[in-house]
């Protein structure tokens, strides 16, 4: 083995960390008898040789070492070799990737071509693979297969015949799942794989491996799907579940708590795993244990990627799941509603009643999953909204979060019930207000809140009082500061004054800038500030000017004495300050008229935050929609990020009328069944607020809602 390894010039080559010599070590390491030391190689040829799917000069000369690893029966743990093959070969670039590339890029796409081809022509191997003695072999080899090898008519025979001899259920899922990977990657055979996938879905098969068949097929051929796929899923759930050990079960749908599994004796001496294979691995080996299918919520998220937008449907099927006594098929049902939700339009009062229902289960991961998916709801968590308080008040313990490092931050359910605007979280804020250090995302809590969090303000304008002017004030201060921002506490002027004084060097734009929003929002209760205000906004055309100047126009009124500080702001060097004086100047309306072919100039701007903050600022000192809609519907179209923002701004305006393009465009946002900020691989904490927020404002323009307000 490694015949001619010493004959590459590994030292000439580099991967992601530099030099290559190190990579025949690695390649040795992968046949090492020491778990340890295979580990470490394996993590070392992921984490430099295919550092994120990456391709390398050493990462094609590995190729034919990693074939005669892989076909060498001695070798321990070569299904982890297969993987790292196929995963190097299985890159796709499509016409339309290589249109963008730059020079870099198309060196890296000739790699990766020729990645794909060396390991395509040696993907033979993986034939004889598939009846390996290893389990974890025969696990990876149809997968390879089914991604690497270039005639499938020779693939799919094989793996009709190995289910019907293979044993071992794990193996049996992946040659599944090869078939459906197979029917992705070559369309003609479709209809072929979809009859066969459809017979294993028959009731002469075992539960796992029908379901396997069902999830393959909303994969590849969803219009294959049986008509009551939801009551076919549910029926297998519950087989799957009647193996299940009694302890490990709970009754009903009104979830009356779990018991934990006890661990395994010893557990508490193991070692961290301390490569990032080994912590890979780590996760799903915790997640499994206990679990008599686990791999249950992997054939689960695949039948739901391939349910796609029959939301009706894959609703149905978590509110079943939901309902199950087995606490894991709930946890992984709170974790997909969370995914559903996020992505997906639909009615899910039902189905976030059922997910707040977990949070009286004593599992402490089912509780603690249905928290996270509730925070992240905000308005949608109103069905949720007593099981909520009931958690909060329950369990003081966790009002407040600590982390290792960085401040602390309020628990989940806390910020969940905040975000509903529920009265009853006020305990809970007030005693994160009393503590030493107070969780950084309090004050955004108090702004969802509104009125409802005034009784707060006495306690954050002491604390606000008690911050030192030092290195530190800024993660002291800020939550504090967005508290009574939110409050409108006028009554906090001078101690916010203080803290405006007196910024230190260390953060002290951002203080300011905080402390400046603050005051006006206080509006003329926070006349005491004027002349400090008026003493920084005499060096227009720097972001403390405007800032400055937005709060005194809020304090006093004196649209004199603004203007020409925004109108200086305007011509800033960077769009982000361009931005904050059109937004500014659109809030001193009329009186900023004079502005107008300024801002009509800026319509053209290369910078599309900057031409839709212009458009917004025109109409608004000037009452004239007709420049400034085509801008916002443009931009609309180009940054579906900007929408919320254009839509505010179109409702406020009235301009969809019967039969206009705003009106166009609302009502084709409205029929939309996808969120628009939904994203594939990531996601953002508020990105079903933001979607729910466009909703709205699309119905309100639609309904002729123009009553001016603010833009922001």
């Amino acid at each position: 083995m490694f015949a001619g390894i010493d004959e590459v010039d590994w030292a000439s080559m580099e991967h992601a960390y530099g030099p290559a010599d190190d990579v025949p070590g690695l390649l040795q390491g992968l046949a090492s008898a020491d778990p340890a030391e295979r580990e470490g190689a394996l993590d070392g040829m992921y984490g430099a040789v295919h550092h994120q799917g990456d391709v390398y000069a050493c990462t094609l000369a590995c190729i034919p070492f990693l074939f005669e690893l892989v076909v060498d029966p001695a070798v321990p743990d070569r299904g982890g070799i297969v993987e790292l093959l196929t995963s190097i070969g299985g890159i796709d670039l499509d016409e339309d990737d290589e249109d963008e590339m730059d020079e870099d890029e198309i060196e890296g796409a000739a790699n990766y071509a020729m990645a794909a081809a060396a390991v395509t022509a040696g993907a033979g191997v993986f034939f004889a693979l598939m009846a390996d003695d290893d389990p974890g072999v025969r696990v990876s080899a149809p997968l390879a297969l089914a991604t690497l090898h270039g005639n499938p008519a020779l693939v799919l025979p094989l793996l009709r015949e190995r289910l019907a001899v293979e044993r071992d259920e794990e193996v049996r899922l992946a040659l599944v799942e090869a078939a459906g990977r197979v029917a992705l990657r070559h369309r003609p055979l479709t209809d072929e794989i979809a009859d066969w996938l459809s017979r294993l879905a028959a009731e002469a098969y075992p539960p796992g491996l029908r379901l396997a068949a069902l999830a393959q097929l909303a994969r590849c051929a969803p219009q294959a799907l049986p008509g009551d796929v939801v009551r076919v899923v549910a029926g297998l759930l519950r087989q799957l579940r009647s193996s299940s050990a009694a302890g490990d079960a709970e009754p009903g749908c009104r979830s009356a708590g779990a018991h934990s599994e006890p661990e395994p004796a010893g557990a508490e001496e193991r070692a961290a795993p301390v490569t990032l294979v080994g912590q890979l691995r780590a996760m799903p080996a915790e997640e499994s244990a206990g679990r008599t299918a686990p791999w249950t919520a992997d054939l689960l998220r695949t039948l739901h990627v391939g349910l796609d937008d029959r939301v009706a449907e894959r609703t149905a099927l978590l509110a079943d799941q939901l309902c199950s006594p087995d606490r894991w098929q709930r946890i992984d049902a709170v974790r997909m509603s969370g995914g559903l939700i996020r992505a997906w339009r639909g009615s899910y009062a039902e189905l976030v009643r059922l997910v707040g229902e977990q949070l009286g289960a004593a599992e402490p991961r089912l509780a603690e999953a249905a928290s996270h998916v509730l925070e992240e709801l905000f308005g949608l968590a109103a069905p949720a909204a007593d099981a909520l308080a009931a958690r909060v008040a329950a369990d003081p313990g966790a009002w407040v979060k600590e982390w290792a490092s960085g401040p602390p931050g309020l628990g989940s359910p806390v910020k969940a019930l905040s975000r509903l605007g529920d009265a009853r979280v006020l305990p809970a804020l007030a005693a994160a207000l009393e503590r030493p250090e107070v969780p950084h995302d309090v004050g955004s809590a108090i702004g969802y809140l509104g009125p409802a969090a005034r009784p707060l303000a006495g306690a954050l304008r002491r604390r606000l009082g008690e911050v030192g002017l030092d290195e530190g004030a800024y993660d002291r201060a800020s939550p504090l500061l967005a508290g009574l921002t939110a409050l409108r506490a006028g009554e906090a002027a001078p101690e916010v004054l203080r803290v405006l004084r007196g910024a230190p060097e260390y953060r002290g734009e951002w203080l300011r800038t905080a402390a400046l929003r603050a005051l006006g929002s206080f509006g003329p209760a926070a006349w005491c500030a004027v002349p400090e205000l008026r003493a920084l906004i005499r060096r227009p055309g720097t972001s403390a000017a405007t800032e400055a100047a937005e709060a005194l126009w809020a304090v006093d009124g004196d649209a004199s004495a603004v203007l020409p500080v925004l109108i200086e702001g305007l011509q800033a060097d960077h769009a982000h300050e361009r931005r904050a004086a059109a937004s500014a100047l659109g809030r001193l309306g009329p009186l900023a008229g004079v502005t107008a072919p300024r801002l009509r100039a800026l319509l053209g701007h290369e910078e599309l935050w900057l031409r839709v903050d212009a458009a917004i600022a025109l109409w608004e000192v000037s009452g004239r929609a007709r420049e400034s809609v085509p801008v916002l519907l443009a931009a609309w179209e180009q940054n579906r990020h900007v929408r919320v923002r254009v839509a505010e701004c179109l409702a406020r305006m009235g301009a969809a009328g019967a039969g206009s393009d705003a009106a166009h465009v609302l009502r084709a946002e409205l029929t939309s069944v996808r969120r628009h900020n939904a994203m594939d691989g990531g996601y953002g904490s508020h990105d079903t607020y933001e979607d729910e927020k466009l909703l709205a404002l699309c119905r309100r323009a639609l309904r002729g809602n123009t009553g001016k307000g603010p833009t922001t």
